[in-house]
């Protein structure tokens, strides 16, 4: 617990600022997470024989997430170079003997689909007007259903929710995590008009942190069936305690789509 309490406090420490900055600096954090979490994503197929084109796979979540927030007229074609490159990677590779080019490049699209376009909402949720109050409120939403739902899972938990993705994780946990994440964004809501920023009603906030709590555990559902098909526990060792970048976003992936469309479309 210790490590990842110090691993958090430090991804924290660097996070926190480029935030309130925004534009360039958040960019290029988001963008740099993006690309290491797609590494581990590459990295972590090897174990059941497959390689993926991890140049592709990089290179495609970073310019499909520079193409979203900079250039988005050109998102269509970026996508378009993007799977044709890696289907033209894979057949050469299949030329060369790699019998398994074929799922390679199923592995190799869908990596830089998942984490370049929906990893761009990170960017995009930001980029709003009030951006950085509404990342917060996402952020929030997220960090307060995961930690409530890990501490009442331990303390109180007795049914599992996924017993084969997830066999730690109980239906009482995920309840009181919906209902603390529910809880933090009506709570960050109070705290938005006290402060002087967007006026958001608690019941708006209440049906935010109820969507967000419920639904945001199928990102980190769904990487760990990413991780059992595969057979690791986590994507890589890089944060003592926590696993790699993508067991950090798994959520946050999930969290920035929905929050986005539920910002844009209720309250802006």
């Amino acid at each position: 617990m210790g490590k990842r309490i110090l691993a958090a406090l430090a991804l924290a420490l660097v996070g926190l600022p480029t935030v309130f900055l925004g534009g360039l600096y958040f960019f290029l954090l988001i963008a740099i997470l993006l690309a290491i979490a797609a590494w581990e994503y590459g990295h972590m197929f090897q174990k059941t024989g497959n390689h993926a084109s991890l140049p592709i796979l990089v290179g495609g979540v970073l310019v499909i997430v520079a193409a979203r927030l900079y250039f988005p007229d050109m998102v269509p074609a970026v996508l378009t170079l993007c799977v044709l490159a890696a289907m033209t990677w894979h057949l050469v590779d299949y030329e060369r003997g790699c019998d398994t080019a074929g799922a390679d490049f199923a592995i190799t699209t869908a990596g830089f689909l998942y984490l370049g376009w929906i990893g761009a909402y990170l960017l995009e949720l930001r980029a709003l007007e009030d951006g950085t109050w509404w990342f917060f409120l996402v952020l929030i939403a997220i960090w307060l259903a995961d930690s409530f739902a890990f501490f009442i899972g331990v303390r109180f938990g007795r049914h599992r929710l996924s017993p084969r993705l997830s066999p730690k994780k109980t239906w009482e946990g995920y309840l009181g995590g919906v209902f603390f994440g529910t809880l933090g964004c009506v709570g960050m809501a109070f705290l938005f008009n006290a402060l002087g920023g967007p006026v958001v009603s608690w019941w708006l906030a209440a049906i935010l942190g109820v969507v967000l709590s419920i639904l945001t555990t199928l990102g980190d559902l769904g990487e760990s069936m990413l991780k059992r098909y595969v057979g690791v526990k986590d994507s890589s060792n890089l944060m003592p305690g926590h696993g790699g970048i993508f067991d950090r976003i798994d959520s946050w992936l999930w969290g920035a789509a929905l929050g986005f469309y539920l910002v844009t479309w209720m309250i802006l």
